[in-house]
C-alpha cells in the first residue's frame, strides 16, 4: 500500500477528467488523473456528433441557451445553461488551437451541421467520430504538460470526514486498486478531488454506453453524502444498432437521414409527432415516437424502425459520415450506402447526477464533479444532442481551475441538503438503503480530519472490504447485475407506470439483499476483473434505486420522464428538482428550486413543441 499526494486529484480521464487536469496545470498546480482506463480508451470516444458552440455570424449564445432550456422542458438552471453556452465557442476555439481536427467547409472554416432542438446549425464536428478526436487532443495537452496518470487505478471509495451534516465534510483523496498489481493505494489531494467518472449506463440491458459506465464517481459522491439529483431523466437515443447498441450518430439524421416504419411511412411527420422539425425534434421526443411504432405493429424485427441516408449520395455519407457505414455493416450487417439502417431506442446518457454549482464543487468541501457523472443542471429533463461535449469541456476546465484555487467567480447555485423547499412524499413497496445500518455516516469516513489520516482509515476500510469479497465463497455479482438491468430495461425504460416502477424497486431490494452474499471466485490478486466488477455492481444497485424512486414520485410527463396516467407537464407541482440522499443509509427524497432567472432575462416555461 502507497500513499501519493498531489494538489489535485482527478479521477476518470474522459473529455472532462482530461480538461479538468489541463486546466488545474494551468493554475499552476500539481495535478494527477487516477483512471482505470486508459484515458483514450475513455467513453468519451464513442460520442460521434460533435459540440455546439455559437461561432458562426448570425448565431448567438443567447439562442444556444433558449434551445437548450426548451431542450430540457424547462428544469434546467439558467446559471449554468447560461454559462454553458457562454464558455463553448472559446472553449471549442481552444481544442481548435490544440489542434483538433474539425472538418471544415470550402472557404476554411470549421462546419456546423443541424442537430435535434437547435434553432441554429451549431453543432462543431469532426466527421462522426468527434468525441475520439477531442480525447486524442486533450490526451496529447496531458502529455505535453507532463501531468501524472495512474493508469489502470480503480478508485473504490472516496477519503472523506465524518462530521454529521454533509455540507461541514471535508473530501482529502481517494482509495485506489491497482488492477495490474492488486495493491490498495491511497491518492491525498491538499485542493481537491475531481470526479469525472461518466454515466451509469450499464445498470440497463441495451446501452450505447461501454461495459466501464457504471457510474462509480455518483456512487460513491453519494454513499460520501452528496445529494444525486434528477436521476429519473435517463435519454433513450433514437437510433442504436438493434444488436448491439451502439450508437448510430444524429449527425445522420443532421445531415438529412430518414426515419421509416414498416409501412414506408416517414412517420415522424406522417402521424404528428414532430410536425415541424420531424426527425430533428428533440431526442426524447423521436424514441417515444418509436417506440409508439413499433408499439402499433408499425415497427421491423427486434422493435426496430429503419433509418435511411442513401439519398445523401456516396461522397457526402464518405465525408462527413464514414464510420456509421463501418458500424452498419460490421455489426447490422447492412451498408447503408445501398438499404437502410435498422435502429432502435437505447439507454444514452444521464441527465441527473451529483449535485453540482456552476465551478462543479459539491456539497462536501474539496469535492468537484463534472461530466455525464455531474449534475449542474444544463440538460434538465432531457438533453439537447451536442451539448455533451461542451459540457465536458466548460465545466471540466471551471472544477479543475476552482479545484486549484483559482477565483472562477461566486456561484449562483446553492448545493447540499439546505438548499431543500419540501421533504419528498411518496410511499415505496419496500424497505431502501443499505440492508444493515452503516456505523459510519459517511462510508469510509473517520472523525480525525487530518488529510493522512482520513485517507489511511478509508484505505484499511477498503482492504478489508477486498479481502472479504475474495475470501466469500458466495454467489457471482454477475447474476445479480444481470437482474438489476432486466428489470431496469423492463420497467424504468421510455414508457414508465406506477407498477411496473413499484416492481422495479421490489427487484432492486432483491438485488441489493442477495448482494450482500456475493463473492469473488477469482483467487488472482492481478488484473481480477471479477473483483472490479462486484465492486461495479454494488455502484449500480444503489443508483438504479435513486433513479427508480424519483420516477416514482414524480407524478408528470417532463423531458424524457413518461409516466402513464400523468400525461401532462405540471409546472404547478414538479418545476423542481429531485434530490435523494443517502443519510446513513436511508435514501432522503426532497426537492430544490428550478431556477429560471438568467443574466438578463427569465426563461418562462412554454409548451415545448418540435
Amino acid at each position: 500500500m502507497t500513499l501519493y499526494e498531489h494538489d489535485v486529484i482527478v479521477v476518470g480521464a474522459g473529455g472532462a477528467g482530461l480538461r479538468a487536469a489541463i486546466a488545474a496545470h494551468e493554475s499552476g498546480a500539481d495535478v494527477a488523473m487516477v483512471t482505470k482506463l486508459h484515458p483514450v480508451r475513455s467513453h468519451t470516444g464513442a460520442a460521434e456528433g460533435g459540440i455546439n458552440a455559437a461561432l458562426k455570424d448570425g448565431d448567438d449564445w443567447h439562442d444556444h441557451a433558449y434551445d437548450t432550456m426548451k431542450g430540457s422542458d424547462y428544469l434546467g438552471d439558467a446559471p449554468a445553461v447560461e454559462t454553458l453556452c457562454k464558455d463553448s465557442p472559446q472553449e471549442t476555439m481552444q481544442l481548435e488551437h490544440w489542434g483538433m481536427a474539425f472538418s471544415r467547409e470550402e472557404d476554411g472554416r470549421v462546419s456546423q451541421r443541424p442537430f435535434g432542438g437547435l434553432s441554429f446549425p451549431r453543432t462543431t464536428y469532426a466527421g462522426a467520430e468527434t468525441g475520439h478526436h477531442l480525447l486524442h487532443t486533450m490526451y496529447e495537452q496531458v502529455v505535453k504538460r507532463g501531468i501524472q496518470v495512474y493508469d489502470e487505478q480503480y478508485v473504490m471509495e472516496l477519503a472523506v470526514t465524518d462530521e454529521p451534516e454533509p455540507e461541514a465534510r471535508t473530501c482529502y483523496g481517494c482509495i485506489g486498486y491497482d488492477i495490474k498489481t492488486g495493491e490498495l493505494n491511497g491518492f491525498i489531494a491538499s485542493g481537491g478531488v475531481v470526479l469525472a467518472t461518466g454515466g451509469p449506463g450499464q445498470m440497463y440491458a441495451h446501452t450505447t454506453n461501454a461495459v466501464a459506465q457504471t457510474g462509480d464517481g455518483q456512487a460513491m459522491a453519494y454513499r460520501a453524502g452528496v445529494p444525486l439529483q434528477d436521476m429519473e431523466f435517463v435519454q433513450f437515443h433514437p437510433t442504436t444498432l438493434p444488436s448491439t447498441g451502439v450508437l448510430i450518430s444524429e449527425g445522420v439524421r443532421g445531415e438529412g437521414g430518414i426515419l421509416y416504419n414498416s409501412e414506408g411511412e416517414r412517420f415522424m411527420f406522417e402521424y404528428g409527432y414532430a410536425n415541424n422539425d420531424g426527425e430533428l425534434a428533440s431526442r426524447d421526443v423521436v424514441a417515444r415516437a418509436e417506440v409508439t411504432e413499433a408499439n402499433a405493429g408499425r415497427g421491423f424485427e427486434d422493435d426496430a424502425v429503419h433509418l435511411d441516408m442513401r439519398h445523401l449520395g456516396e461522397e457526402r455519407i464518405t465525408d462527413r459520415l464514414e464510420n456509421i457505414i463501418h458500424l452498419a455493416t460490421d455489426f447490422e450487417g447492412v451498408n447503408p450506402l445501398e438499404e437502410p439502417m435498422p435502429v432502435k431506442p437505447g439507454q444514452h446518457y444521464e441527465m441527473g447526477g451529483i449535485e453540482t454549482d456552476e465551478n462543479g464543487e459539491t456539497c462536501i468541501s474539496g469535492l468537484y464533479a463534472a461530466g455525464e457523472c455531474a449534475c449542474v443542471s444544463v440538460h434538465g429533463a432531457n438533453r439537447l444532442g451536442g451539448n455533451a461535449l461542451p459540457e465536458l469541456i466548460v465545466f471540466g476546465a471551471r472544477a479543475g481551475r476552482h479545484a486549484a484555487g483559482e477565483d472562477t467567480g461566486t456561484p449562483q447555485i446553492e448545493t447540499g441538503p439546505s438548499a431543500r423547499i419540501e421533504d419528498g412524499d411518496v410511499e415505496p413497496p419496500v424497505e431502501l438503503g443499505a440492508v444493515k445500518s452503516t456505523s459510519t455516516v459517511a462510508d469510509g469516513g473517520t472523525k480525525d480530519d487530518s488529510p493522512r489520516s482520513v485517507v489511511n482509515a478509508t484505505l484499511e476500510a477498503e482492504r478489508e472490504r477486498v479481502d472479504r469479497l475474495m475470501e466469500t465463497d458466495g454467489i457471482n455479482h454477475a447474476d445479480v447485475r444481470s437482474d438489476l438491468q432486466e428489470t431496469m430495461t423492463a420497467n424504468v425504460n421510455v414508457f414508465r407506470n406506477e407498477d411496473g416502477l413499484k416492481q422495479a424497486l421490489r427487484d432492486i431490494r432483491d438485488c441489493r439483499e442477495r448482494y450482500q452474499s456475493v463473492g469473488v471466485s477469482d483467487p488472482s490478486r492481478t488484473y481480477n476483473t471479477d473483483l472490479i466488477q462486484t465492486i461495479e455492481t454494488r455502484n449500480l444497485i444503489d443508483q438504479a434505486e435513486v433513479l427508480t424512486l424519483g420516477a416514482l414520485a414524480r407524478t408528470e410527463f417532463r423531458g424524457a420522464h413518461w409516466r402513464q396516467g400523468y400525461q401532462e407537464r405540471d409546472d404547478e407541482e414538479w418545476l423542481k428538482h429531485t434530490m435523494v440522499a443517502w443519510n446513513n443509509g436511508d435514501p432522503d427524497l426532497y426537492y430544490t428550486d428550478v431556477l429560471l432567472e438568467g443574466e438578463d432575462k427569465r426563461y418562462e416555461p412554454k409548451i415545448r413543441s418540435y
